[in-house]
């Protein structure tokens, strides 16, 4: 009898303790319980944020009724940016942390509500916040309204500096700060920004220390950093020794800045893949170069492209006729990386052999500096 006792004893523990090890289990994970309407029987892809890129977690598919629902393992205290695609359209954003269970309901064209998680719906504010930018800046560019789409752009990054300041110690701070106007136009651009960078970085150090986002931002603001303090030596000093760069030309012969025997030689770089920048070229460069090259500038342009065929049919079909110069390593190249490029496009000009940073927000800023050095 005592035997059977416990015996009765020993299967009661044990399912207890199964019970507790499957909580456990379920405690470590996050849930998703979607659905997609208008997508019976379909197939949405789970992603999960990779520094500029998403890896694919899985492939989940649809019942009858459109819902679906996935399990992930997320480690305390490092949440995970997981977005979930139907085809080639996003229809759900998420910032999951260990433990949460997040009911997610999208259509086919991207719109989406989401319960369960504060987080995650900063983040589809964040996003929403961000298409409604792009929408009202794009118009003005459109319509040719310049003064509109300054404004606009003005508002929305005071609003951006804001939002991070209040939230700090949220992960959704982290995509505000690497979200672009356009491809070479960041909307936190200006080199002290990377006080803002440093900022949210060290706020979340101590929410999130072992986020492996919070690793990466820690990269990007240490470069904003260095890039803002050699922004601040070249405007504290009048003058400086140019560094030298050689790289390859049209013909594919290498053409060292130093080679250059001009009075003045504007080092200008810039991307041919941009429509906007190839419009400065026609409109603002080529005009002044006509004027300025007979009294002694000459222009050494090097293109950040990766594409080094968008960059030669650019210069052949826009018929430039200064020295064009190009590594088709982008952003990677020997000489966006001696010149700290953040931003494109961006000149110094250099005058009997001294170095100095130009602006070149529009043709007036050219103008107004050639005109005082030839």
């Amino acid at each position: 009898m005592q035997y059977s006792l416990n015996m009765k004893n020993c299967k009661l523990i044990f399912a207890a303790a199964a019970v507790l090890m499957a909580a456990s289990s379920c405690a470590d994970k996050a849930q998703i319980k979607g659905k997609l309407s208008g997508a019976p029987d379909a197939e949405v892809v789970v992603t999960q944020l990779s520094g500029s890129s998403f890896n694919v977690l899985d492939t989940v598919k649809t019942d009858a009724a459109g819902e679906y629902s996935y399990k992930m393992k997320i480690e305390a205290g490092q949440p995970e940016f997981v977005y979930i695609f139907k085809g080639d359209t996003k229809v759900a954003s998420l910032l999951l942390q260990k433990g949460d269970k997040v009911k997610v309901v999208s259509d086919t064209l991207g719109q989406y509500s989401v319960e369960g998680s504060e987080e995650s719906a900063k983040l589809k504010q964040v996003e929403d916040d961000y298409a409604s930018f792009i929408g009202r800046f794009e118009s003005a560019v459109e319509e040719g309204d310049g003064p509109r789409a300054s404004r606009e752009y003005v508002d929305y990054y005071r609003s951006r500096v804001k939002y991070i300041m209040e939230n700090s110690k949220s992960l959704t701070a982290i995509p505000v700060l690497y979200q672009k106007v356009n491809e070479s136009f960041p909307v936190f651009s200006q080199s002290t920004d990377a006080l803002h960078f440093q900022h949210v970085h060290d706020s979340l150090m101590t929410v999130y220390p072992k986020s492996r986002y919070v690793a990466g931002l820690a990269r990007e603001a240490e470069r904003r950093a260095n890039a803002m303090t050699m922004d601040l030596t070249m405007q504290n000093a009048r003058e400086t020794t140019f560094p030298e760069i050689e790289l390859p030309s049209m013909d594919g012969s290498k053409v060292s800045l130093g080679s250059v025997d001009s009075k003045a030689v504007l080092v200008y770089f810039w991307q041919a893949s941009d429509a906007s920048q190839k419009m400065f070229n026609q409109d603002v460069l080529l005009p002044l170069y006509n004027q300025y090259h007979p009294k002694g500038l000459e222009i050494y342009a090097v293109s950040l492209d990766t594409d080094k065929g968008v960059w030669a049919s650019a210069v052949k079909s826009q018929n430039l006729p200064w020295i064009n110069v190009c590594d088709g390593r982008g952003a990677a190249s020997p000489a966006a990386v001696v010149y700290n490029i953040s931003s494109l496009p961006v000149a110094h000009l250099i005058v009997d052999g001294r170095l100095s940073p130009v602006e070149i927000k529009s043709e007036n800023d050219l103008r107004r500096v050639l005109a005082a050095n030839l």
